[in-house]
């Protein structure tokens, strides 16, 4: 059965090695999937920046950052318990049925950005079950040259075959997205 996803997942968990690997090419944005001893899967995202690590940091955390790479629309409240809340139809607005909501669990300035996703009825069972374990860390790390890498940890998979097809659908989608971040930063070409 295919997994059938909300725009929602596409920014929770921005965000693939047992066998799940990654067709991209480019070697700025490499993904794999790992395991950990208790047996969880682990989705990694690593992509690379030429642009400044303050420049990366604006776009994950704020409203003119996230909607010119991730959502259309977006309002973002930075703290700790805070929200990111984003509208994928543009006919609506944030609030309104459809919009997403993306809780804060903790920040680190320029360094770590942890996000746990609102489940929407519409997203799969398996991850409705899991809802409590799944969350993404986001860490941002300035490089050499004024360049910026962020490493993101998609947590709380189990190995179970009903994650197979939805974390091939997360590489896919995130790694989208990561090229659209990487658009922004480096040619101030806009998502939305």
């Amino acid at each position: 059965m295919k997994a059938v996803l909300p725009p929602a997942l596409l920014a929770a968990f921005l965000l693939v090695g047992q066998g799940l690997a990654s067709e991209e090419s480019e070697s700025t944005i490499r993904s794999r999937v790992e395991k950990t001893e208790a047996g969880e899967r682990i989705l990694v995202q690593e992509a690379f920046f030429d642009a400044p690590l303050e420049a990366v940091w604006d776009a994950y955390t704020t409203e003119e950052g996230w909607t010119a790479w991730a959502a259309p629309k977006a309002r973002i409240d930075l703290r700790v318990g805070g929200e990111i809340l984003t509208q994928y139809d543009t006919s609506l607005e944030i609030g309104d049925a459809g919009t997403n909501r993306l809780t804060i669990v903790n920040y680190v300035p320029r360094a770590v950005l942890t996000l746990k996703a609102d489940l929407q009825p519409n997203w799969p069972e398996i991850m409705k079950r899991d809802a409590d374990n799944l969350s993404n860390v986001i860490l941002f790390e300035a490089l050499d040259g004024g360049r910026s890498k962020i490493t993101s940890y998609g947590i709380g998979y189990r190995d179970a075959a009903e994650y197979d097809a939805l974390l091939k659908f997360f590489i896919q989608a995130n790694e989208g997205l990561l090229k659209g971040l990487q658009r922004y930063l480096e040619g101030g070409e806009r998502s939305f």
